[in-house]
C-alpha cells in the first residue's frame, strides 16, 4: 500500500469519525421540554387548552430542534411528580412545564428544585424565590389579582364579603390573600365555605353564605367549575354581586353557567380581551399573536387564558435559549443552569398575560400590567379596566 493510500485513509477516517461528533453535537443539542398537564380529571378544562396551544410552537427555538414529551397528570398532584421525575431521570429534560393545577404545580416543584431544572408553571403558586427555588409561575400571582379586586369591591361600595372556595391550593392561596386584601382595604368577610372540585352541587354552603347577608360574594374555582357555585347561590335566592378570581377566565364557564354569569365580575389576564387592549400596549401584541393562531385552529371563542400560559411558555424560551446557548449546549447541567440564569436576568419578557421580570429574589415576575378587570355580559367578556402600557 502506498503511503498515498495510507494517507487517504487515515484522512477518509478521520472524516467520518468528525462526521460521527458533528452527528453526536446535532442530536445532543435537542431542546428537551417535559409537559405534564391535567387532561383528564376535574382540572381537565385548564389542561387541554394548554395542549392545543403547543400545537402553535415551532419546531425549532434558536436553532435548536424542540423535542416536547407532553403526559397527563390526571389532576392528581402524586402522577404529576411521578411524570416530573421520568422527565429528568429518563428524558434528561432540560425544562419542565406544568402542571394546570396549583397542587401539580407545588409537586412537581421539589422534583425541580432536586433535579435543578427550570418550571415554568401554569398554575398560580407563591414562590420564595432565592438558590434553591427553580419554579417561575406563568399566571398571575394571586396577591397581585387579590389587591385589584379588594379595590374593585370598595369602588362598588361592597363591605361585606362571603368566601366561597374550593377547599385545596388554588381556594386556600385566594383565601389568605384575599383575607389581607380585605383588611388593607376595610372589607369584612363575613362568612368562609369550601367545596371539592369534583362537587356537583354546594346546597348547605350556599345556603350559608345567603344566611350571612353579604354585600357580595366571592366564588374561588378555576375553569368551568366557576359556573356551579354561581348556579346554586342564584337557585337559593342570592340577588347581590358576585365576583370571580382569574381562575374563572374562560369562555367555557359562560357556556356551562349560561345567563346565570351575567353581572359576575373578575380581573384576569389581558389575553382574554386581547382586541380591547390599548394599543400601545406591550402585551396586545402578543395577545393578539396567540389569539389569532389560536381561533384560527380551534374556531371563534376558543380562547383560553390557560391555553395561554402554553403559548406564553414558548415566548419566555425563545428569550432566554438563546441566551443560555452561548455558555452550554442542552441536555447538559450547564445549559439548565444557564437557562434560570437567564430567566432572573432577562428584563421586560412580553407576554400575553403581562409583562415578566423576574430577578433571583421574584420568581413571581408580573406587575400591574398583567391585571385587567371583566364583566360577563351577556356571554362575553366585557374590560371595565385595562392593564395600563406603562407598570
Amino acid at each position: 500500500m502506498t503511503t498515498e493510500t495510507h494517507m487517504f485513509n487515515d484522512i477518509r477516517r478521520l472524516g467520518v469519525a468528525a462526521l460521527l461528533f458533528a452527528t453526536a453535537i446535532t442530536a445532543h443539542a435537542e431542546l428537551t421540554v417535559g409537559v405534564s398537564l391535567s387532561l383528564t380529571g376535574p382540572l381537565s378544562s385548564l389542561g387541554l387548552p394548554q395542549k392545543a396551544s403547543l400545537a402553535l410552537w415551532p419546531e425549532r427555538i434558536a436553532g435548536e430542534p424542540v423535542r416536547l414529551i407532553v403526559l397527563d397528570d390526571a389532576s392528581d398532584p402524586a402522577a404529576a411528580v411521578r411524570n416530573a421525575r421520568r422527565f429528568v431521570t429518563e428524558n434528561k429534560a432540560d425544562v419542565i412545564l406544568g402542571s394546570s393545577g396549583v397542587p401539580g404545580v407545588f409537586s412537581i416543584a421539589t422534583v425541580a428544585a432536586e433535579s435543578k431544572t427550570v418550571q415554568l408553571a401554569f398554575a398560580p403558586a407563591p414562590r420564595p424565590g432565592g438558590a434553591d427555588d427553580w419554579t417561575f409561575p406563568l399566571p398571575q400571582p394571586v396577591p397581585l389579582m387579590s389587591q385589584a379586586l379588594a379595590a374593585r369591591m370598595v369602588a362598588d361600595k361592597v363591605r361585606r364579603v362571603a368566601f366561597l372556595g374550593w377547599g385545596e391550593g388554588y381556594g386556600e392561596m385566594w383565601l389568605q390573600a384575599f383575607t389581607a386584601s380585605a383588611r388593607q382595604a376595610g372589607l369584612e368577610i363575613v362568612a368562609t365555605e369550601r367545596f371539592a372540585p369534583t362537587d356537583t352541587a354546594i346546597t348547605a354552603q350556599a345556603l350559608k353564605v345567603v344566611a350571612a347577608q353579604p354585600d357580595a360574594v366571592l366564588l374561588v374555582a378555576a375553569g368551568s367549575a366557576g359556573a356551579m357555585p354561581q348556579i346554586n347561590l342564584k337557585e337559593r335566592g342570592w340577588r347581590g354581586p358576585i365576583y370571580h378570581t382569574h381562575g374563572s377566565g374562560s369562555l367555557d364557564l359562560v357556556r356551562v353557567g349560561g345567563q346565570a354569569m351575567d353581572g359576575a365580575v373578575l380581573p384576569a389576564g389581558p389575553v382574554l380581551v386581547a382586541e380591547q387592549l390599548d394599543p400601545a400596549s406591550p402585551v396586545r401584541p402578543v395577545a393578539m399573536d396567540y389569539v389569532t393562531r389560536f381561533e384560527k385552529l380551534h374556531g371563534p371563542g376558543s380562547r383560553t387564558q390557560f391555553g395561554a400560559h402554553a403559548f406564553d411558555a414558548l415566548k419566555v424560551l425563545e428569550r432566554i435559549v438563546p441566551v443560555a446557548a452561548r455558555r452550554a449546549q442542552p441536555g447538559t447541567p450547564a445549559f439548565r443552569q444557564a437557562l434560570r440564569d437567564a430567566l432572573e436576568s432577562e428584563k421586560e419578557i412580553a407576554v400575553s398575560h403581562g409583562v415578566l421580570n423576574y430577578t433571583p429574589s421574584d420568581h413571581l415576575g408580573f406587575d400591574r400590567r398583567g391585571v385587567v378587570m371583566l364583566r360577563i355580559e351577556q356571554g362575553r367578556f366585557k374590560l371595565e379596566a385595562g392593564a395600563p402600557a406603562k407598570p
